[in-house]
């Protein structure tokens, strides 16, 4: 299968460690791939830069438009005509309405939706259920930390290590995360690169006033590190409260009680980073996701295309 895909990010988010995985992936198995995308995208991966002209010409040589992001969905829907469009939706914002939108929206001939919650966002702004397919974000396996004694604690005996993202985006509340480590004598990892910095953390804080799902708390219960996370959006569906990790409202008395009881409380912490693992390995890892993402290409390039 020949397969455009277009993402206009400027940085490597979740978003885009997503699409590079599934490039990963899909050339594996033997697609034809091109990538239109921006900055630190098209130096992981061999594309081009997002021009008007460069999607309509690529999108007559493919079989199936692949727009990772809301801006990309745009473009495509003005300039991929006649070929059908996969549109990855990751967040948990309504659909705006107006008759743009509209015009835009009905273009797709499948939604991605990376969670349970925002394939229930989709179906609230008119999207029909046939539309929309759940594939949740991954981590790959090769990430995976299946050595249970090599993840002990690096700070024993010195001040708990609370990691979590450092965005430019006020609705991720790291500021609550430190307010809680302050009051418990806990020190702030700040990471702008989560892979790089995990192995320093005792738990991962993941705060957010409205979240698609949360790929950085995959990514943390890939590396067995206990998850305290917002009680918001898609986030339920990876963090069991109890089971997989702690949920909590995004206020400070909540998340500095969440910090000290699954640092303190041992066969706590061992359970939810055991099952988080298990989890992982049977529902979120790289090969079930772009698997998932080539059945849906398959199923809208048999379908003919609807007059819109």
């Amino acid at each position: 299968m020949r397969i455009l895909h277009i993402d206009t990010g400027p940085g490597l988010r979740g978003g885009q460690r997503q699409l590079l995985m599934l490039l990963q992936g899909l050339e594996a198995r033997g697609h034809e791939q091109t990538l239109l995308a921006r900055g630190e995208t098209l130096q992981a991966w061999p594309g081009a830069p997002v021009m008007k002209g460069s999607l309509w010409r690529l999108s007559r040589t493919v079989d199936v438009v692949h727009a990772h992001d809301g801006r990309g969905h745009a473009l495509a829907a003005q300039f991929c005509w006649g070929k059908p469009l996969v549109v990855s939706r990751r967040v948990a914002f309504p659909i705006k309405k107006g008759i743009f939108s509209k015009i835009k929206y009905l273009r797709a001939q499948k939604y991605l939706a990376v969670s349970r919650h925002v394939l229930e966002v989709l179906l609230q702004s008119g999207i029909p259920e046939g539309k929309i397919s759940v594939v949740y974000d991954s981590v790959e396996r090769r990430e995976l930390v299946s050595d249970k004694a090599s993840v002990a604690s690096r700070n024993a005996g010195g001040p708990l290590h609370v990691l979590t993202p450092q965005i430019d985006d006020p609705l991720k509340r790291s500021d609550i995360v430190q307010q809680a480590c302050k009051k418990l004598g806990a020190e702030v990892i700040l990471s702008a690169d989560l892979k790089r910095d995990m192995d320093q953390a005792d738990l991962f804080a993941y705060l957010s006033e409205s979240e698609g799902l949360g790929s950085a708390v995959l990514l943390a219960m890939a590396h067995r590190k206990p998850v305290i996370a917002s009680r918001v959006g898609g986030l339920p569906e990876i963090v069991i409260d109890e089971r997989t990790g702690l949920l909590v409202d995004n206020d400070v008395e909540s998340v500095t009680a969440a910090i000290r009881r699954i640092s303190q409380d041992a066969e706590l912490n061992a359970g939810c980073v055991d099952r988080a693992f298990q989890q992982i390995l049977g529902r979120f890892t790289d090969d079930i996701m772009v698997r998932r993402t080539e059945e849906a290409y398959q199923s809208v390039v048999r379908r003919p295309l609807p007059i819109v």
